[in-house]
């Protein structure tokens, strides 16, 4: 596999972590109107699925950020 590829299958990673951050910020936005119309069972299961799910799925989201900046400056540091 070479350093491309890698970069390639990262960055294709990194847009599914993405996708599941918005749809746990959306889901987070969601169950809250809910709740402030009186349903709360939403938000109880977006609570249970915050420590499992949505807070791995941001410190991924960070480390790839990372991981990408790093990749990009020693890439243009050889050049």
């Amino acid at each position: 596999m070479s350093g491309f590829d890698l970069k390639v299958w990262l960055d294709r990673f990194l847009l599914g972590v993405v996708c599941v951050v918005v749809a746990g910020f959306s889901l987070f936005i969601l169950t809250v109107t809910w709740a402030f119309l009186g349903y709360p069972q939403g938000y109880s299961l977006w609570t249970k699925l915050w420590y499992p799910l949505f807070q791995p799925a941001l410190g991924i989201l960070m480390l790839g950020a990372i991981a990408s900046g790093i990749w990009g400056w020693i890439r243009k540091k050889r050049e």
